[in-house]
């Protein structure tokens, strides 16, 4: 990022506040529609192509040279009078936290569905999850000038998939060679087109119906000529309810739609006061009056994205619901409910350091941000994505946003010694800025886990460490622990005895071990008579046993599930010591391990598998091929999902994640529960 010495839009009341987040299948061309309307606003000189890595909002490497976006790019506008932030999301589901980050700041998506490609399985899943929070959403149809292009064919699909209330705006007028000469504007009464005057009808009376203004619909049926201003007022108000659906069309390139586009997303979307603000508590969960879209409000604003920049630190995207965010003035960080992805609550005063509006990787200076407003401030040393600011005096709480679970573990070592100083710096920074990235020492392997959504998220978190951080990493097969339990019962001698001049070492213990039931860890009793083993040296016995059985026998497998009896033994008054049955309580086990053999078990998981109805099959059987136990599933009508339980070796969900995401064209989801440890089968069962 770079400071920028351009002019930023001029503050606005939240009534003249537009923030549009662009959404769809990667390929769709939302960067390229974006880049149009930044030209459109007189925001950017010329556009900039994707494919020559000229865009302003497309500005990691990794983005230049894969083609395409991998994080959330924001430009604020200005457009007749109106302060106008798009947000440009991924458009693949690796990067679904960039994406929710983007809806979370926006009070509107703009989908962008491809004229050739037209609306994929992906689309219609995050179309039902808007539709679920009651987010305004439209349509714009782009690509209209490529070769396959179907306007017709992709407006159909759109009302197909999407539901109710998905009503065109526009016809495309093609010349006599089939190119595309403009758009026909369906408000317009004058309108001439093969079934306009059908087409015309069922858009004012959707605007109608949704608005519900009896006068309107009065002449309307009166037969009056209703024009477009008659009708925008009215098509804000259906849009706003998030039950109205225009279908618009762009193509980017030759400029043709997107003066239309940005007329209808000024004129025609939801500002902050209609959206709404979500809901906040206090930090410790309790209630709090809430909160609504007013500059004089008291501060609440949500960190929604967070990037480090060699340059500026840490520069977080923060989207003000209520109140006023000024720099060099004292706020409350308050970060709560996300411990489970390696963010722990935390609680810190800060001072704002200097706000920008954000025009891609450009920050110009700002002297405030209202209410409805996005910015960037420079220098939270405490806060991640998803954390709250608001008044020390008054600190309050926004939930955190529903994220999926990482569930593509990756094993990173540094590259080199001089790596590994950095490497725990970097990575903590990743986690920082990433809500779905999680970092984990594992105790059992000692590997070091950067838990990815997928291979794509992973690839491009190791471009980070390498670009961003200075970091280089190399990565190694993940190792899922194994251990060892006993395989019968056995009665055995631990003799340790030495003499070599002075004090000696003896101590002589029998015991009685057994399988025990799963779970039960290593479980010791003693039924000594006599004294054979004084009670003091008792202890010693279980120490030296639970040592050894974690160590494990052979590599790194621990050994579990048994009970030790400690039934006899020998002791001598001077040579008897703690470390001397330690010792014979470790060598114990070993003799009971070679006496009775071992089975060599593998972890388990419990997995819910959340697919769409017509991939259920395909799923189940491709359970059956990793080995799982289906349990049963539960399905939901109104969602159209159905949750599959099953219980799955853990080695096999190495891999799952995009094995999942390919069967399910990329809308199938999973989490995991430890379940415990079962016989591995005979090619797993190998010497660590």
């Amino acid at each position: 990022m770079a400071k920028d010495t351009a002019t930023a839009p001029a503050p606005r009341p939240p009534g003249k506040v537009r923030n549009v987040a662009l959404v769809g299948h990667a390929g769709a061309g939302k960067t390229t529609l974006a880049e149009a309307l930044l030209v459109a606003t007189s925001a950017l000189p010329r556009a900039g192509r994707v494919e020559d890595g000229t865009t302003a909002l497309d500005t990691e490497e990794v983005e230049i040279r894969q083609q395409r976006s991998v994080s959330l790019g924001v430009a604020t506008v200005e457009h007749a009078g109106h302060r106008l932030t798009l947000l440009d999301t991924p458009g693949s589901p690796d990067f679904v936290g960039e994406l929710r980050a983007g809806l979370r700041a926006a009070d509107a998506a703009l989908f962008v569905v491809s004229a050739v490609n037209g609306v994929d399985a992906t689309t219609v899943q995050l179309w039902g999850e808007c539709a679920a929070v009651g987010m305004p959403r439209a349509v714009v149809i782009t690509q209209l000038d490529r070769a396959r292009a179907d306007v017709e064919d992709a407006v159909r699909l759109c009302q197909m998939l999407l539901g109710e209330g998905v009503y065109p705006v526009h016809l495309v007028d093609r010349g006599a060679d089939g190119s595309v000469a403009g758009l026909v504007s369906l408000l317009d009464p004058d309108v001439q087109a093969p079934d306009a005057d059908r087409l015309r009808s069922e858009l004012i009376e959707g605007i109608i119906g949704e608005s519900e203004d009896e006068a309107l619909m009065e002449r309307y049926l009166a037969g009056d000529k209703l024009v477009q201003d008659d009708l925008i007022a009215d098509l804000e108000t259906a849009v706003a309810r998030g039950h109205f659906h225009p279908v618009l069309c762009a193509a980017p390139l030759q400029g043709i739609g997107v003066d239309a586009l940005l007329e209808l997303l000024i004129s025609a979307f939801p500002c902050p006061m209609e959206h709404g603000c979500p809901p906040v508590t206090r930090p410790d969960g309790g209630p709090t009056a809430a909160v609504s879209c007013d500059p004089d409000g008291p501060l609440v604003a949500e960190v929604v994205k967070t990037t480090t920049d060699p340059y500026l630190g840490r520069v977080s995207l923060v989207r003000v619901f209520s109140g006023t965010l000024r720099p060099d003035v004292p706020i409350h960080v308050s970060g709560h409910g996300m411990t489970d992805r390696g963010h722990p609550d935390h609680d810190v005063d800060e001072r704002v350091g200097a706000i920008s509006s954000p025009l891609g990787a450009n920050l110009r200076t700002v002297a405030a941000c209202p209410a409805g407003d996005i910015c960037a401030v420079a220098r939270l040393a405490s806060a991640e994505t998803g954390d709250t600011l608001s008044s020390p005096e008054d600190p309050r709480l926004v939930p955190p946003w529903d994220l999926p679970t990482p569930q593509l573990p990756v094993a990173v070592e540094a590259a080199s010694r001089a790596d590994e100083d950095r490497l725990a710096t970097a990575l903590a920074r990743l986690v920082a800025e990433g809500p779905t990235v999680r970092l984990e020492r594992r105790p059992d392997t000692g590997q070091l886990l950067l838990w990815c959504v997928g291979e794509a998220h992973a690839e491009v978190l190791l471009e980070r460490l390498r670009t961003r951080h200075g970091v280089a990493v190399s990565t190694v097969p993940v190792r899922v622990p194994m251990v060892e339990t006993l395989a019968g019962p056995a009665k055995v001698t631990g003799r340790h005895v030495k003499q070599s001049g002075g004090h000696g070492q003896y101590a002589v213990v029998v015991v009685e071990a057994e399988p025990a039931p799963p779970g039960s860890g290593v479980v010791f009793e003693q039924r000594i008579v006599g004294g054979t083993v004084p009670s003091q040296f008792h202890g010693s016995v279980e120490k030296g046993i639970r040592a050894q059985a974690e160590r494990g026998l052979s590599g790194d497998r621990p050994l579990v599930d048994l009970r030790v009896t400690l039934v006899d033994g020998k002791s001598h008054s001077v040579d008897s010591s703690d470390a001397a049955f330690q010792a014979a309580g470790a060598l114990a086990l070993r003799e009971v391990a070679a006496a009775a053999g071992t089975r060599i078990l593998e972890p388990w998981c419990e997995v819910d598998v959340v697919v769409p109805g017509e991939y259920v099959g395909a799923v189940m059987s491709d359970l059956s091929a990793r080995r799982a136990r289906v349990t049963g599933s539960e399905a939901d009508p109104v969602r159209d999902r159905t949750t599959v339980r099953a219980e799955v070796p853990e080695v096999e969900l190495l891999s799952y994640p995009g094995v999942l995401r390919s069967v399910t064209h990329g809308t199938g989801s999973f989490s995991r529960r430890p379940l415990g440890y079962e016989p591995a089968p005979a090619n797993l069962a190998v010497p660590a």
